[in-house]
Formats: structure tokens, sequence, C-alpha cells
């Protein structure tokens, strides 16, 4: 993030959660977040905690099988899957764990994220999740990765509307003609929030930062559209979430 947080060692982490100091969520770019955080914060943005060493957080653990059996259907039965905005490693590591053929490669923009993740990857023990590699999806050039599906999860309401533009330019670089392009998070639909919860979740998020807010999912549809890639499923999910399937169409 903007100011120079320093990396957290994992040995370190329960020491400085008895300190109060400030825990984090995945977001798209180092400086999307300048108020959210702070040191005297005993808890992340989103309530992550530490749970047996390990960066946690409870909304990854409530929703990462709901996710797993909307997308099983359409990911490659072998090949790389690219996770944007891994985030503490939660879903990556369950993913990689019912889905043994497929390699998961977990990226997010902040150094402390993705040292958290490696931890979870090394504690799961897993051969088929790669190093977490540093990824902001507004930069100019992504790390080289040849990937077969992309997954992005609660992340484009976080970040300011360019970040969406430049995921879908950034999967079309990546993706061949077919391959699945996975969102998940809260959305509007036709101009309307979907339930009270999700236009109170709205009216906080850009209360934060007036760059962030729920998206609307037409508009996330067309931006789809601009760099070849066609909806192809919507799954309503738990909590007034969706999820939502792009293929590349060419």
């Amino acid at each position: 993030m903007a100011g120079g947080r320093r990396a957290w060692p994992a040995p370190q982490w329960p020491r400085l959660l008895g300190h109060c100091a400030a825990l984090l969520v995945a977001h798209a770019a180092v400086s999307y977040d300048p108020t959210m955080t702070t040191r005297d914060s005993a808890r992340g943005r989103y309530g992550e905690t530490l749970a047996e060493g390990l960066l946690e957080s409870p909304a990854a653990e409530r929703n990462k099988g709901a996710i797993l059996e909307a997308i099983r259907s359409r990911l490659p039965a072998t090949g790389v899957v690219l996770e944007i905005a891994s985030g503490t490693g939660q879903h990556i590591v369950h993913f990689a764990r019912a889905l043994p053929a497929l390699a998961w490669q977990p990226s997010d923009a902040d150094d402390e994220l993705r040292l958290a993740a490696a931890e979870r990857i090394r504690a799961a023990g897993l051969s088929n999740v790669r190093a977490p590699l540093r990824l902001d999806v507004l930069a100019p050039e992504w790390p080289s990765v040849d990937a077969d599906a992309i997954l992005c999860i609660n992340m484009i309401h976080i970040a300011p509307w360019s970040a969406t533009n430049a995921l879908m330019a950034g999967a079309a670089r990546l993706l061949r003609h077919g391959a699945p392009l996975f969102l998940y998070g809260p959305y509007k639909r036709g101009g309307k929030h979907t339930a009270p919860s999700n236009a109170a979740f709205d009216e906080s998020l850009r209360a934060r930062n007036t760059e962030w807010g729920v998206r609307d999912l037409d508009d996330v549809e067309r931006r789809a559209e601009e760099h070849g890639f066609a909806l192809v499923e919507v799954t309503t999910m738990p909590a007034n979430n969706l999820t939502v399937a792009f293929e590349r169409a060419f």
C-alpha cells in the first residue's frame, strides 16, 4: 500500500495481532485503500483474524465451498487457473485440494497478503499450488502466465471502476478462445440492488472510498464484451452474491 508498509514475516503474526496491528484483505492495487486500514485496528477490513497461525477471512471460509460448486463444471480438466487478488489464499487452497489435476496460480498486489497466502500454501502441503505472484491489475504489464482459466473473487467492488476494465483487458491478453473468466461478488441487476443489504454495503463502500462500489452487472458485461468475452452463466449465491462466468469468444 502507498506509504511503505513493511512486510510482516509469518512468525511475527501472533505477536503483531497482540499489538493490534492491522490485518488486510485482498485488493487489486496497493494504492486503493488509503483510509480503511490503520495500525491500531485489531481486526482487518472484513474481520480477518489469525487462526492456527494463519491469516484467515471468515467470509472466505463461508463462501469457498459454494464458489467451487459454481465454477467446477466450467473449469478445464487440466491446465493452469490464475486467481487475481488471492488475499489470504483460502479459496485457492480449497479449490486446489478439491481439483488436484489443475495447477493453481495465486496472485495479489499486496506484499503482506502474498506472504500470508504463501504461508497457507506451505501449511497445506499442496504440490499443485504455485508461489503467489505480484499482480496489479492496473499495471500495463502482467506477469507471464500460461493461464487456461482466470478467477477473481470479491475484487471489483473494492477497487476503482478502471480496475474492471483492466481486469478484462489483462484476461483477454492471457486467455485463449473458449477459456473461462469467473467473477464473484455482489452486483446490481438492471441498475438496482438485489437486496437491501447490498444497498447498505454499497453505501458503506462509497463512504470509505468514492471510487469503490457495488457494480452493475450490465456494465461489467459491456466491458467484458469490449474485450472479447461473452457472458455464459450467472449463478445466484448465498448472501446475495453472484458467480458470473464469461468465456473468451474471440
